[in-house]
């Protein structure tokens, strides 16, 4: 059950030669005038074991997260552009993408701070317990165990008395 327009022979061909190539889905896509998602299900469909690669992102990545502030800062840099009068369309969306995208860096930013806290709780712990374990062992030492007791009532001689 296709959607889309069949597949010709020749761009099989093509497919096939570039999924062998390790070429990026969405390049594969554009060169073979798709959708990146029909190329991945024809790729399926003819058996092709890799999964063709996604484009890699040339966003670059920040070397420090942004602190809260710095985010709101920009947040209400976009709410003061959104209360301009005569926005285009895309303008908008632009501005709407940055909401959404404050909240969820809100988001991340909370489950990131509560994680580092519990890593931080954990990293105490196992402090606590390493010291407990040692204090433990010093307190086992001194007191005999009572493996260690059965064993030296075995190497004693009898008693000639009883």
């Amino acid at each position: 059950m296709t959607k889309g327009k069949p597949w010709s022979i020749d761009e099989e061909v093509s497919l096939k030669a570039l999924a062998d190539a390790n070429t990026p889905i969405d390049i594969m896509a554009a060169k073979l005038n798709r959708k990146p998602d029909a190329v991945y299900v024809k790729c399926i469909r003819l058996g092709l074991t890799k999964r063709p690669q996604t484009l890699v992102s040339t966003i670059p990545l920040p070397k420090e997260l942004p602190s809260a502030e710095e985010i709101l800062k920009k947040l209400v840099a976009a709410f003061d552009t959104a209360c301009t009068p005569g926005l285009d369309r895309v303008e908008v969306q632009r501005l709407q993408v940055v909401g959404t995208l404050s909240k969820t860096y809100k988001e991340q930013l909370a489950d990131y701070l509560n994680y580092r806290e519990i890593e931080r709780r954990l990293s105490e712990m196992e402090v606590k317990y390493d010291a407990l374990l040692k204090e433990k062992g010093k307190d086992d030492a001194s007191k005999p165990v009572l493996g260690q007791v059965a064993e030296a009532r075995a190497d004693q001689p009898a008693n000639p008395a009883s």
